[in-house]
């Protein structure tokens, strides 16, 4: 199965009206069975219905369900977190918009994170829960720490360690120095994989280098349940033969993916999993049914 983040540099109404971007949007997308987007910009809803249409066009292999957060952020700019799966491949069984005012007092984290828990049935794991992060560039240092805070609570909520934290961190330079980057919790605990290195640079622009796009699971039976060398970033420049002009239209990052294990592989995909007799097996009281509860808030197209 795989996972993506995609900054898609304010989603808007401006991207989905150029139909070669869309088109390339399309094509990003459909490579993954569960992706978070970034930046969606639009409060019309209008780009969204756009993009839901072109991706969920008739005679496709996988029809993706849409859940979207509420607009975010403290100022007059606002932000949503956009998620798109495949609903034949995973079920949704919770959702949670967190609000660090709320459960601490305090408001460090601009765009609070819409937390969403899978269950998994076709991989190695029961659930995944799965935290999107976009931080504020001058904030960056604040609120990646606070993720910690933000980690116990749904841990203890959900009970579960199946965890997955990923987006736009801003983890690099100039927001993030090297020294600054050992104090903030997520990192300096050990029990948080960080699978995509600092040397990666998950921008398009060949002006920088900057690793600011991440992929963190928490605990060995995530790191366990990756596929190894699947964390990487997708050059969808490269793969689409893109000029830059062309490239930084899409956005001016890079999405950042992962794969995890499943029991039996549809394909050989040429990852090592699957053998001669069909791929990896788990019994079935490794795998927890869950019900769907109701969303409070929910979109679909």
């Amino acid at each position: 199965m795989k996972i993506a983040a995609f900054n898609i540099q304010k989603f808007g109404r401006s991207k989905v009206s150029d139909p070669d971007v869309l088109k390339i949007l399309v094509k990003i997308i459909s490579r993954y069975d569960i992706i978070v987007i970034l930046e969606v910009v639009d409060g019309t809803k209008e780009s969204v219905a756009a993009l839901m249409q072109a991706l969920n066009k008739p005679k496709r292999k996988h029809h993706y369900t849409l859940r979207i957060s509420t607009r975010l952020g403290r100022t007059r700019y606002k932000e949503q977190f956009m998620f798109l799966y495949r609903d034949d491949m995973v079920k949704l069984v919770g959702t949670y918009q967190s609000d660090d005012e709320k459960t601490k007092g305090q408001d460090n984290i601009d765009r609070d994170p819409y937390i969403l828990r899978f269950s998994c049935p076709n991989t190695v794991l029961e659930d995944l829960v799965m935290i999107p992060v976009h931080t504020k560039p001058e904030d960056a240092v604040k609120e990646l720490d606070e993720l910690y805070d933000l980690f116990i609570h749904v841990k203890k909520k959900w009970r579960t360690n199946n965890v997955m934290i990923l987006g736009d961190f801003n983890a690099d330079s100039p927001y993030v120095s090297k020294t600054k980057m050992k104090n903030i919790r997520i990192r300096s605990d050990k029990n948080f994989h960080w699978l995509i290195g600092d040397d990666v640079d998950t921008t398009v622009s060949p002006k920088n280098t900057n690793t600011y796009d991440r992929i963190v699971v928490y605990g060995d039976k995530m790191l366990q349940a990756v596929v190894p060398k699947s964390a990487k970033t997708f050059n969808f420049q490269k793969a689409y033969k893109l000029s830059d002009e062309q490239a930084l239209k899409v956005s001016d990052h890079y999405p950042v993916e992962v794969k995890l294990k499943t029991l039996v592989e549809r394909e050989d995909d040429g990852d090592g999993l699957t053998d001669k007799i069909g791929g990896l097996k788990l019994n079935d009281e490794n795998r927890k049914e869950e019900s769907e509860p109701g969303s409070w808030f929910c979109t679909l197209f």
